[in-house]
């Protein structure tokens, strides 16, 4: 899903930088990453640069150096399709239909609750300033292409194919770019925010290497219809029937309303009339050009204000106006519609949970055309009885197979990054079934097989066919897309225009990073 006829994806790569402190084991310079910062981007171009382990905070988009840095991150999605809610989600779920209805306010956290509290995604806290682009819009602009450097590519190039020459014209007005681009706010990276405490001291938790425990009621009846299939036949009031008969009778007899309840029959379910509290969720695009963003954007900063110095002890001027703008307003992200695709469109949106006419909680999202993405949550901390982490977790994933039903290649929940080598953060594994990203052939694998690796080693690589490679890789580096001085064209001509010393080690890197396919589609700047 190229944006045809669009605008395409602008980045500056930076390279690896020197190690920076650790949010998670608070290594002073052990978190290293790949970072780049896209002037512009679409949605395409992201959905494939997350499937290669990549994630943005703000314009700011960086890739774990996971065989090097102290706490990999692994890629994480669950398949929302198949969503299975646990007891603990439950009891999430029903706790805010109890506040909504009756007023009920929990006195205290359940110790059987071990994800109601939340703790953020604790990464990095200075690679924004680092990543900061200092390049013009003018100098974004293409205007199109020098013809000449064509002909005498194709012409001398003989080991080359022709059409990397075939440098397509890109109209001026068509890269539109937010004005005043700044650094993004200090403080975490854009990692989804649904975090819970870790186990009390004594409680393991849940083993994530087993399947869930199963009810002894359900023991009970299979072992009940396996008895039943042992005999041929069994009377039922006098008459004869069939033990296949009897079987499909039992497993029938339950009512519908016994039937296990889906995440909807929580998230939609309808209030009495006297209901002591409304909450609406809106789905706001990312926009000062949108009324309702536009209109509720004080309210949504001040609440981010106060979430951040309650929970991450912010100063004010750490999370101010700009730097709530630059964090979790300014998205590199095209906005784009398509026939098969959402209503609401693709792009970065806020999910805002307005309970009685205020907002109490907002969740930053990126609609790609196969998942949900979760950036970030920030929510009022009068209302963490309602365990708003969790709670909007299920209403994303809700959110998803809602939007699948319109397009059906928008199948997935991402959940930002796994790190099993922080115990704290291993708390995504439980939301059933999900996969990581396997770090070198970058194809996804049931968590359920990677746990075993991971207790034996923070770094793995989970595809365990050892012939395996990255198919995505780059093979042909002279296709790459340039934009140098405001002209598009492949590397293999701007190589040849290049003055000064060679790039190509950094080419390199940068295309190997983000794989053939986007190499070709987004455009490098090179000044």
């Amino acid at each position: 899903m190229a944006a045809a006829g669009g605008s395409p994806s602008i980045v500056e790569y930076f390279g690896g930088e020197d190690g920076y402190r650790c949010g998670y084991c608070k290594n002073e310079t052990g978190n290293l990453s790949h970072g780049m910062w896209a002037h512009s981007m679409t949605v395409q171009d992201y959905q494939d640069l997350i499937d290669r382990g990549w994630r943005r905070s703000g314009k700011y988009v960086y890739k774990p150096i996971m065989n090097q840095t102290c706490c990999p991150q692994y890629t994480i999605r669950c398949q929302a399709l198949h969503f299975q809610t646990s007891k603990s989600h439950k009891k999430v779920l029903k706790k805010m239909l109890k506040f909504l209805s009756k007023g009920d306010v929990p006195k205290v956290v359940s110790e059987e609750e071990p994800m109601d509290s939340h703790i953020e995604d604790a990464g990095t806290c200075d690679f924004a300033y680092k990543g900061e682009s200092h390049v013009s819009q003018s100098e974004l602009t293409p205007l199109g292409v020098d013809h000449t450097e064509r002909a005498e590519d194709e012409d001398q190039d003989t080991g080359e194919k022709k059409e990397e020459g075939n440098v397509q014209k890109v109209e001026s007005d068509s890269l539109r770019l937010h004005a005043d681009k700044e650094t993004p706010v200090p403080g975490e990276p854009s990692h989804s925010a649904k975090v819970h405490a870790p186990p009390k001291p004594g409680r393991k938790g849940a083993d994530l290497s087993k399947p869930p425990c199963r009810k002894a009621k359900d023991i009970r009846k299979e072992r009940k219809l396996q008895k039943l299939l042992q005999n041929q036949t069994c009377t039922v009031e006098g008459s004869q029937l069939q033990a296949a008969d009897q079987v499909f009778l039992l497993q029938n007899s339950k009512s519908k309303t016994n039937q296990p309840k889906t995440i909807e029959d929580f998230v939609f379910v309808s209030l009495p009339d006297d209901a002591q509290h409304k909450l609406e969720v809106r789905l706001v695009p990312v926009s000062f050009e949108d009324p309702q963003f536009k209109s509720s954007f004080n309210q949504s900063a001040t609440l981010f204000a106060k979430y951040q110095m309650a929970v991450h002890k912010d100063t004010p001027s750490e999370c101010g106006e700009n730097e709530f703008t630059r964090f979790l307003c300014d998205s590199p992200l095209e906005a784009e519609n398509a026939p098969n695709g959402p209503e609401c469109g693709y792009g970065s949106f806020h999910q805002q949970y307005w309970l009685d006419g205020k907002i109490i909680a907002v969740g930053v999202i990126d609609i790609l055309p196969y998942c949900v993405s979760s950036v970030y949550l920030y929510y009022d901390p009068d209302y963490s009885f309602l365990s708003l982490g969790v709670y909007s977790a299920l209403r994303e994933i809700a959110f998803t197979r809602q939007l699948h039903e319109k397009a059906p290649d928008l199948c997935f929940y991402y959940m930002g990054f796994y790190i099993h080598s922080c115990p704290k953060m291993r708390y995504k594994g439980q939301y059933r079934p999900s996969d990581l990203l396997c770090p070198e052939t970058y194809i996804w694998m049931p968590i359920e097989q990677c746990l075993p690796l991971l207790e034996h080693s923070k770094y793995c690589r989970f595809n365990q066919d050892g012939k395996a490679v990255d198919e995505g890789r780059i093979k042909e580096l002279g296709r790459v897309r340039v934009l140098h001085k405001r002209t598009v064209m492949p590397y293999s001509v701007y190589k040849k225009r290049r003055k000064g010393p060679s790039d190509e080690a950094s080419v390199q890197q940068y295309a190997s990073l983000v794989g053939q396919t986007c190499s070709e589609r987004m455009l490098l700047f090179r000044s």
